[in-house]
């Protein structure tokens, strides 16, 4: 039994606290103990699960229970020894009791032999009538042993037992998501709604399976039945307005969002999602006072920056988008995508050395797609930063080794220093690669272009 603060279940909790502060040893029964210590282990009081289980056991020595529940802890505490220890002992005590088997399943798990922890579940099974408890613990052991269709017959047999365990039907779609079984997850869904045509859980489940294989119509009804089933069901709201959003019905995905917003606190994603439906409304305003919204609702999702940065520099107003870039990277100084935007919109502003700035930080932060390589280096050419671009471009070819954009680029750096020996070999390597990129010395070193050495190599080929 659990405690609540709202009936007079609790008078034994606050009996026991009582006790705690003035040091007055009171009795209790081992069935009010067992109620106190799985009150506090739920509420992850495990120092108070232990007090109680110490004067629990100092007054009823013999209780199984209480001892199990010692058990717990001290898998809890990771003390694998203790606890297998204790067990033994109460094995010998009550060898059919359930609850044994399943704590020597628990130290099994804890020590990675999920195995042998599946073959004492499956001995639990013969000893129980609870078997929905006992078949999710061995659907979770399979799942860790990556044995998803082992785990999703678990599952299912809970789901057999107990048609609204929706964490095994969570479960089980996730098996088969894993397995990349959409088709057979729809069949399964469909065949559990022919006998529960109301579960709103199940009808959702078989919705985001449609949209998976893109049949968006077929998934649009599934979201319509989870509303009639359940009609203040947010995520089949939402889900909805995605489904209205790809299939460009704008109007009517708002208007789902907004169910949302009138049936719970705002969510930024709901905000987010009208105000890109606004925007492919064209209604401009709206879309921007949305952005605004979702970004004061949430200032630490990142989609909302992004969404209200682009939106400015799509209209070309870059010192906007450059404002509300700044904002994020304040918020974020470790968001790639951030200052990739950060150095896009500062080259566009023609702030080269902000520009180059931002491209750096994208790199550092991990980001090394072949564009950043290229767009920070030729910023450095232009910034005359010729040693710089050469080691941009030299750590480029390290990812991207055999790539004719980058030699070239290699070429015409090294001829500007001089340096012909290798302004030849980068020269030679892009042109076996892709000759056609060769107009990379034209736009970017012209003089070099010219250079007769490199004309005559250009003709070779």
């Amino acid at each position: 039994m659990e405690f609540s603060h709202d009936d007079n279940n609790n008078l034994p909790l606050t009996k026991f606290e009582s006790m705690l502060k003035t040091n007055h040893v009171l009795f209790f029964d081992s069935e009010e103990f067992e109620n106190i210590i799985h009150h506090y282990l739920n509420q992850g009081k495990i120092s108070l699960a232990k007090k109680a289980i110490s004067l629990g056991l100092d007054q009823h020595p013999t209780s199984t229970n209480l001892k199990l529940f010692k058990v717990e802890v001290y898998i809890f505490e990771n003390k694998l020894i203790k606890a297998d220890t204790l067990l033994n002992e109460l094995y010998i005590l009550e060898p059919m009791n359930e609850e044994i088997y399943i704590q020597k399943a628990n130290i099994f798990s804890k020590k990675n032999e999920h195995e042998k922890a599946v073959d004492v579940l499956k001995q639990a099974l013969e000893l129980t009538n609870d078997v929905v408890d006992i078949y999710s613990l061995i659907g979770m052991e399979y799942l860790l042993l990556d044995q998803f269709e082992n785990a999703k017959e678990y599952f299912m047999k809970c789901l057999e037992t107990d048609s609204v365990d929706y964490s095994a039907l969570y479960n089980i779609i996730y098996c088969f998501d894993f397995l990349d079984q959409n088709q057979e997850a729809i069949n399964y869904l469909n065949k559990f709604l022919d006998k529960n045509p109301y579960s709103e859980v199940a009808w959702h489940q078989l919705g985001k399976q449609y949209i998976t294989i893109e049949k968006y119509a077929k998934a649009l009804a599934a979201f319509d039945f989870a509303i009639i089933s359940d009609d203040i069901f947010i995520g089949a709201y939402l889900e909805r307005g995605k489904v209205l959003e790809k299939l460009k019905r704008y109007n009517e995905a708002i208007e789902s969002y907004n169910v949302t917003l009138k049936l719970d606190d705002p969510t930024s994603y709901a905000l987010l999602r009208i105000g890109n439906c606004h925007e492919k409304l064209g209604d401009n305003d709206l879309a921007v006072q949305y952005y605004y919204k979702t970004v004061h609702e949430d200032p630490l999702l990142d989609k909302g920056w992004i969404a209200i940065t682009k939106f400015y520099n799509k209209k070309k107003n870059y010192q906007k988008a450059l404002y509300y870039i700044n904002k994020a990277i304040n918020i974020d100084t470790e968001n790639v995508t951030y200052w990739k935007l950060y150095a896009q919109i500062n080259q566009r502003l023609k702030f080269y050395e902000e520009a180059e700035r931002g491209y750096k930080k994208t790199l550092e932060l991990g980001n090394y797609e072949l564009n950043t390589w290229i767009s920070r280096g030729d910023l450095l050419i232009k910034l005359g930063e010729v040693q710089a671009a050469i080691y941009n471009f030299e750590q480029a070819l390290e990812f991207y080794p055999e790539n004719a954009e980058i030699e070239y680029r290699l070429s015409g750096l090294y001829f500007s220093l001089n340096e012909e020996s290798k302004g030849i070999f980068h020269l030679k390597n892009g042109v076996k690669i892709n000759y056609e990129y060769a107009f990379i010395l034209d736009e970017l070193f012209p003089e070099i272009a010219n250079n007769v050495k490199v004309k005559n190599i250009l003709k070779a080929y």
